[in-house]
């Protein structure tokens, strides 16, 4: 395994800033956010990363696929809204060879990202919800395998469950993507969201092969406010990293382990000091295996 930046953790870079950290740091791979590829151009990013030898680890992300659990023709436009979206994220990832498509899958129908729950036009229909991620599924499979793109479903923490994915646990993501062949289907092993789950090395050694992405950070106690940037740097929480990074490398996962933070603190730091602070941690929490 071999470890990557994930582009958000140095929030501030550009993708071309990102690829020559990378390189200034002697990282082999990077994951990038399709917002920020965005911003530099699909095609300048992708001259980027090939010119500087990189590997994209990742692309962040598809998914908010569970609005069209809403009644009647808002339901049915928002489907085809989330199906056409994703299909140009996966087009994004082939496009820069990205190893996975990272899938955060969406939360109740039309409840948003960190924002209060509407008056209107909001479903409690959590396995409604769940039933419209695999319809989603079902027709974005092919189409990403036809162009050799893994879609990576993501589990997310509970505390994300209203809002961001109804996949909290890494066996309810594998149960889902067995539907479909694994080159087309896998899964996300992400410490903050996976660390307390009793049935986690269980379904990490069942998952097998469809681990698409291992990405590491901590868990910070107490959360802060806003519990989306709860991520801390490795060292800095609650999780014990030996044993997951055992369980993923048993269950034969060779792939690039991305550092993953969302952090107002870490964001607002010098971002090659981030970066050497990651690789140290990195080297003495994530590979200390025994």
């Amino acid at each position: 395994m071999s470890l990557a930046l994930n582009q958000w953790t140095t929030r501030r870079w550009s993708v071309a800033e990102a690829v020559d950290g990378c390189v200034r740091h002697g990282l082999e791979a990077v994951g990038l956010w399709r917002e920020k590829v965005a911003e530099q151009g699909l095609a300048q990013s992708v001259k980027l990363v090939r010119e500087a030898g990189l590997r994209v680890s990742s692309l962040c992300r598809g998914g908010f696929l569970t609005a069209g659990g809403l009644p009647g023709e808002d339901g049915r436009r928002a489907f085809a809204q989330a199906l056409e979206s994703n299909r140009r994220a996966i087009d994004e990832a082939a496009e820069l060879s990205a190893a996975c498509l990272v899938m955060v899958v969406g939360g109740l129908p039309g409840a948003q990202p960190g924002e209060p729950l509407p008056a209107a036009g909001f479903s409690r229909d959590l396995a409604g919800a769940r039933e419209r991620v695999a319809e989603a599924l079902a027709e974005l499979a092919p189409y990403a395998g036809e162009r050799g793109v893994k879609l990576a479903l993501e589990p997310l923490h509970p505390i994300y469950c209203p809002d961001r994915a109804v996949l909290s646990t890494l066996g309810q993501a594998l149960d889902l993507s067995l539907a479909h062949p694994e080159e087309q289907v896998g899964v996300v092993v992400d410490t903050f969201h996976v660390w307390w789950d009793p049935r986690l090395f269980e379904d990490v050694a069942r998952a097998g092969r469809r681990i698409a992405s291992y990405q590491v950070c901590d868990y910070l106690h107490p959360l802060p406010a806003d519990v989306l940037l709860g991520r801390g740097m490795m060292g800095d929480g609650v999780i014990d990293f030996t044993p997951i990074t055992r369980a993923v490398r048993a269950a034969g996962y060779t792939g690039d382990v991305e550092v993953e933070i969302f952090n107002a603190e870490i964001w607002a730091a010098d971002p090659d000091e981030v970066v050497a602070t990651m690789k140290t941690r990195y080297e003495e929490l994530v590979l200390a295996t025994g």
